[in-house]
């Protein structure tokens, strides 16, 4: 639903081949091709969630998908809390009176912001990890642009650029060259207006 919207009436307009990607509590793909959805062999095309960006094998990987645990909203939080509980100080362990079960992933964002050195390195591996992701998706796909939201699109400030770089590095010259990743400007209303474009088309 939300790559129907971005292509319908969001960033992607005319465009042929396009990817929307968005992360909150959970991680989220669409594809459109050569101007229409594209779902698979099985309807399980776009399942972005279960990339595999690190080598190891844990039990959170299996559960929820190598790139949901890393970048998703509860996986952010668990890799912070878990670079304070190895001794890294914050100032989230202050605000939150130690009790590290409270921490946001918005918080994480925030006290980035304000220079907290954990917090902008575990923003820093967010971009990475989804740079990495997105460079996959790539050169499956050739897309001629990537439209992300949920959280990234509202802590661009914090992460475009880098994911831009973190994609650029991974691709050859001429797909990165040519690749457009852009914020999405419909915002959270995405998947809701794609559900009605759909739904309107299908009637």
């Amino acid at each position: 639903a939300g790559v129907v919207a971005e292509h319908w009436c969001g960033a992607a307009r005319g465009l042929s081949t396009v990817i929307a990607l968005s992360t909150g509590d959970h991680v989220t793909s669409g594809v459109i091709i050569q101007g229409k959805p594209w779902t698979g062999a099985h309807g399980l095309a776009g399942s972005v969630a279960w990339l595999s960006i690190n080598p190891v094998e844990r039990e959170d990987y299996r559960r929820l998908g190598g790139l949901e645990a890393e970048v998703s909203s509860p996986g952010i939080v668990r890799r912070i809390v878990w670079r304070i509980k190895s001794g890294d100080e914050s100032t989230l362990v202050q605000q939150h009176r130690g009790d590290l079960s409270r921490v946001t992933a918005e918080q994480v964002f925030q006290a980035a912001r304000a220079g907290d050195g954990v917090s902008m390195s575990v923003i820093k591996d967010t971009a990475k990890y989804l740079g990495m992701a997105l460079s996959n998706v790539t050169v499956i796909l050739d897309p001629e642009m990537i439209v992300l939201g949920g959280m990234i699109a509202s802590s661009g400030d914090m992460l475009l650029e880098s994911i831009r770089l973190e994609c650029a590095r991974r691709l050859g010259p001429a797909q990165a060259e040519r690749l457009r990743i852009v914020r999405s400007p419909l915002g959270n209303d995405a998947a809701a207006i794609g559900a009605a474009r759909l739904a309107a088309s299908a009637t």
